[in-house]
């Protein structure tokens, strides 16, 4: 009895995204902080008239100045270590020289407004818990991340960076999960308004869990089996 053996049907070609759409996304979603960072700095500098809402900045402005110089250079060195290419490259170790201590300055300096400026009645305590939670988890992680780099441990250093990466962003997104809010139901009350701040970090928080998630499969060995036998794992990618 003869068996007919079929010819295998060859794969199609995964399609690869643009190596650079992530970090521009990044850097676009950057813009919404940075913008505002830069108009608090016109206001420091030029001596605009001192409001309740901007009281705090004018009494201590040192922090702030700080978390805002930090924060913009971290949004955008670190949305260009997203790109592949330069990841490969000498860039990528020196920007990290810089991206590291500006995550740190910038949440610490956040935990410094937090713990001694005077919020508005908006920020209630669940969203002064949250900031302070998230300002030592940044620091955290980018500590953990550099001190994983540091022994070589690279799918480690990515992984906390990343997750430091989405805790910095949060003010972008959070923009995006007000608005709708605001437009349909109006301002938002002290709950509310935590409740939707802490939304746009946890939305951020799970994008980079599936981001590195995805990430460790694909640098994974991969074994693929035909019938009963198995063939030598595919090396990293």
């Amino acid at each position: 009895m003869t068996e007919t053996i079929e010819p295998l049907t060859p794969r199609r070609p995964r399609t690869r995204r643009p190596e650079w759409l992530a970090p521009a996304g990044l850097i676009a979603l950057s813009l919404v902080p940075i913008l505002a960072g830069s108009v608090r700095l016109s206001q420091l500098t030029t001596g605009a008239t001192v409001t309740a809402e901007n009281a705090r900045f004018f009494d201590s402005p040192v922090p702030v100045i700080v978390h805002i110089v930090s924060s913009s250079v971290f949004l955008v060195l670190g949305a260009l270590q997203f790109a592949p290419s330069l990841r490969r490259r000498r860039w990528h170790r020196i920007s990290g020289r810089i991206v590291a201590p500006a995550g740190v300055l910038s949440a610490l300096s956040a935990l410094w407004m937090t713990l001694f400026y005077s919020m508005p009645a908006t920020y209630g305590p669940v969203l002064f818990v949250m900031r302070v939670v998230l300002a030592i988890a940044m620091v955290a992680a980018i500590v953990y991340a550099v001190l994983a780099i540091r022994r070589g441990d690279v799918r480690t250093h990515s992984a906390w960076m990343t997750r430091a990466y989405a805790i910095g962003l949060g003010a972008g997104t959070q923009v995006f999960v007000f608005l709708p809010w605001t437009l349909l139901l109006g301002a938002p009350d002290q709950l509310s308004y935590s409740v939707l701040m802490g939304a746009g970090w946890a939305i951020n928080l799970i994008v980079a869990e599936i981001v590195i998630r995805r990430r460790s499969r694909l640098s994974s060995p991969r074994t693929r089996t035909f019938g009963r036998s198995a063939a030598a794992p595919a090396p990293l990618s």
